[in-house]
């Protein structure tokens, strides 16, 4: 027998405090059923890992969110990355990684550890900001659509596209309603952005623009391809920062660590994303009956994959509510894993390296000042304000 919880994994006061929930949900056998949504949920790391690995047996082609492709028409485009399955999936893939290859991700390191020691340097000189606009968002809004190739004006538009996107994973709420109130000029902004004429010749939208040139992509596909580039690229990115930032004000002997050794950076990076995990959830429908726990599932059910609950299991982690930046974290879910890990990781990691190297390297403290805010949203964690104050190193 499955057993059923009383649990909205998309409200306020899960979001506020989703630990309990996320225990009760491991503590309640490697499968679950949410008679809320009709669905079922897996929140042990080790079935978490096993679902993300199976794309035979768990389908993302159906959707990763709570609606099933299948039987609805979607809001949005289906994205040709995180919504498609083998085949099709193989020839978008294969384009992202040969867009995002590591002589490209090499290419951008020193650009990308400038700006990060330029803006470290600016917030030095204020002293007390904000981390969430200040940094965490300032930093990639900067360094990412310039690698796409995008004009400067109106990146801010790419925030609110990642909420809309994000937040359309999960049900019809007030949160999703808020998301989309103003999505006219955001989606006619991010839809002009993808087209090859408004981007330049040189950064990866060019690249994937260069795959319809050649006829192994339509342009249609290719602009699509860019769309999903941009949801990729951004959001993990601006909540793995900020959860960075977070973690290191509230563990200074971590940032005590990190600032003996700079070289720690993409580990205390990846330690933040473990903890705060950015992307919470995601869904995947099965394909054929599936076996969990000694748990059958019918073919067709949508299972919710609770990543965040993955990265603090303590069947998985010692110590799994602490952060420990020299902890052997590589096999952590924050990015997902598997054929449809998160396209952007590698210039999240990047991002991320290069900033906490510049704090490690430029910073003696970091002190909040006030109470953090969250941010809501249906599959992302994050904060929607820090208030910190540096000290000079």
């Amino acid at each position: 027998m499955i057993p059923a919880l009383d649990i909205d994994p998309f409200c306020q006061a899960f979001f506020d405090d989703p630990y309990p929930a996320h225990a009760a949900l491991r503590d309640a056998g490697p499968v679950v059923y949410l008679p809320r949504y009709d669905i079922h949920a897996v929140a042990r790391y080790e079935d978490v890992r096993a679902m993300l690995l199976d794309w035979n047996s768990y389908s993302s082609a159906r959707g990763v969110g709570l609606s099933d492709f299948a039987k609805e028409k979607p809001w949005r485009l289906p994205s040709l990355l995180l919504e498609t399955d083998p085949p099709l999936h193989d020839r978008t893939r294969g384009l992202m990684d040969k867009v995002l290859s590591p002589a490209a991700i090499r290419a951008l390191r020193e650009p990308f550890a400038r700006a990060a020691d330029a803006l470290i340097d600016r917030l030095l000189a204020c002293g007390s900001f904000d981390a969430v606009p200040d940094l965490a968002e300032a930093y990639p809004l900067t360094v990412f659509p310039d690698a796409v190739g995008m004009p400067a004006e109106n990146r801010r538009f790419l925030l609110p596209y990642g909420n809309m996107v994000f937040n359309s994973f999960g049900p019809r709420n007030a949160f999703f309603d808020a998301a989309v109130a103003d999505a006219e000029p955001v989606l006619a902004w991010v839809q002009a952005q993808s087209r090859k004429e408004a981007l330049s010749s040189t950064g990866f939208g060019a690249v994937i623009h260069a795959a319809a040139d050649e006829g192994t992509f339509t342009r249609a596909e290719a602009e699509v391809l860019v769309r999903s580039l941009l949801t990729a690229g951004v959001d993990t990115t601006v909540n793995g920062l900020c959860a960075a930032v977070y973690c290191l004000a509230r563990w200074p002997a971590s940032f005590e660590q990190l600032r003996a050794d700079p070289a720690l950076a993409r580990a205390a990076f990846e330690e933040a994303v473990r903890l705060e995990s950015p992307v919470q959830t995601f869904f995947r429908t099965t394909a054929r009956a599936v076996t969990i726990g000694g748990e059958t599932i019918q073919e067709g059910s949508k299972v919710l994959m609770f990543l965040g609950a993955a990265n603090r299991d303590p069947r998985r982690w010692e110590r799994p509510d602490d952060y420990d930046i020299t902890r052997r974290n590589a096999a952590h879910v924050g990015f997902g894993t598997g054929i449809h890990g998160c396209v952007g990781a590698v210039l999240a990691r990047l991002e991320g390296e290069v900033v906490l190297a510049a704090l490690a390297r430029k910073v003696a403290g970091i002190e909040i000042t006030a109470q953090p805010k969250r941010r809501y949203n249906n599959t992302l964690r994050g904060l929607s304000s820090l208030p910190v104050r540096l000290t000079p190193a």
